[in-house]
């Protein structure tokens, strides 16, 4: 080993939890190092859509969207059923407003509230993205605002373990080893880490142990997604929590790994299966419709829309994608369509037919959803056959408010703090919690949180 570096506070990953981490914690006059195991900071953020939700804003006031922590808070728990922490929820809430002004007024991100439709369970528009909506442009914005800051990330280092000693309080991280790729390893020492280095959903075995409704789905994430956080945690007596929560994506480009996104329900937009029938309620959901996508024949469906959703959905990098790599087909006609997919063209007439008729108010939707008649599908159709895919976990180490981790009693270890996919989410314990957004509204808000409260520590 080379000699040994120290720094107050040291990061493990460099996603959109790690970086915002980083620079909350420099801005409190901390000096901090990044280690991420890419040639790039990435991380699960980059694969995402950016964008985040946030109450309260001035920005929702000037657009007359009336909108609060508390009204958000209660969307989180309705969404979940009720079942994640209501005072987490709230907290998280509440900073969510602090956190986009930071990362916009202080540090240049530049994000700006989305127009144009509700994403499910938000009960006003509350999401904020950059120009393009892209993880990618969000992780190059926030890496600027690293280099501007001349915060040290190093690349290409795999934390291979966490070293610690009893303490006070109980055990207490004295730093990390890291290997280089030439297979050296390294030692820096710390006053506090914070463990920002994603979940589980890349490891089959803690999949099948802990989400076995997921354990064959396609796994569309981060590598890193391995649970090391779970595991150093776990070896320095934290607790977790809501382990059986996660994001999935009922809409997965089969094939092709590109996410068809949810705008394309929401504003209309149905799935059938290879029978040509609908078998659920698409608006409830994205990140739950994935398991009911792979309970299907052949584990997939098509997502069925026309030529109104195919251009508002022309304005998301990811559709563009799709429509490149011959993923979405269109057709002038019902017949068309049915032959191009190969579903039953009667049966696709007759699920057409329905909504329709449940639209006008004729007969109540088989599955419980509302449909808006001035939006149902007209010619040309189009489709894309997808897949339920597993983004992200949801559960992770148990933190409080101020991203410290939490032993299973709720007391906090001396000076371990996570966010992101390492820590646990808002989103109760299963698939129908997740709330659109709310995965990076996590990431970034315990990040930020994270980082301010390991430069506290440090600095007494």
């Amino acid at each position: 080993m080379s000699e040994t570096l120290h720094f107050p506070v040291v990061i493990v990953g460099g996603g959109g939890t790690g970086l915002t981490a980083a620079l909350a914690a420099h801005d409190a006059g901390v000096e901090v190092l990044v280690l991420e195991r890419d040639a790039t900071p990435l991380g699960s953020t980059a694969m995402s859509t950016g964008l985040i939700p946030a109450s309260g804003t001035s920005e929702q006031a000037q657009a007359g969207i009336v909108d609060s922590p508390e009204v958000f808070a209660a969307d989180i728990m309705a969404k979940t059923r009720g079942l994640t922490d209501p005072a987490m929820a709230l907290a998280i809430a509440r900073e969510s407003v602090e956190t986009i002004a930071w990362m916009r007024d202080v540090h240049g991100v530049p994000l700006s509230l989305v127009d144009g439709f509700l994403y499910p369970g938000h009960s006003v528009r509350r999401m904020y993205g950059t120009p393009n909506r892209t993880g990618g442009e969000l992780m190059a914005a926030l890496e600027a605002a690293c280099g501007e800051a001349q915060i040290p990330i190093l690349t290409e280092a795999t934390v291979e373990q966490v070293m610690h000693e009893a303490g006070a309080g109980g055990e207490r991280v004295t730093g990390v080893v890291f290997a280089r790729p030439d297979g050296t390893r390294e030692t820096v020492t710390c006053d506090a880490l914070v463990l920002a280095c994603s979940g589980f959903a890349g490891d089959p075995e803690l999949v099948a142990r802990f989400i076995p409704e997921m354990a064959e789905a396609t796994f569309h994430g981060h590598p890193g997604n391995k649970g090391d956080a779970l595991r150093w945690g776990e070896a320095l007596g934290a607790g977790l929590a809501d382990m059986t929560g996660y994001q999935g994506h009922g809409g997965l480009a089969l094939g092709h790994g590109i996410p068809i996104l949810w705008p394309l329900i929401m504003e209309g937009g149905i799935q059938v299966n290879v029978a040509g029938e609908r078998f659920s309620d698409e608006s409830a959901g994205y990140s739950e419709q994935a398991a009911k996508v792979n309970a299907q024949a052949g584990h997939m469906a098509f997502s069925v829309f026309d030529e109104r959703l195919h251009r508002l959905m022309s304005d998301f990098d990811d559709y563009r994608d799709a429509l490149r790599a011959g993923a979405v087909v269109s057709a002038p006609t019902l017949p068309d369509l049915a032959k191009a997919i190969r579903v039953p063209e009667a049966a696709l007439s007759q699920t057409l037919d329905a909504v329709a008729a449940a639209a006008r108010g004729e007969v109540p939707d088989r599955w419980g959803r509302s449909f808006d008649p001035a939006k149902l599908l007209a010619a040309p159709y189009y489709a894309a056959r997808v897949t339920g895919a597993l983004f992200h976990t949801q559960g992770g180490l148990l933190v409080d408010g101020m991203a410290r981790v939490c032993r299973e009693d709720g007391k906090p270890l001396p000076n371990l703090f996570a966010g992101g996919g390492a820590a646990r989410g808002i989103s109760g314990e299963g698939a129908y919690g997740y709330l659109a957004g709310n995965g990076l509204l996590t990431a970034t808000t315990l990040g930020r949180l994270a980082g301010a409260s390991a430069a506290r520590l440090v600095m007494g």
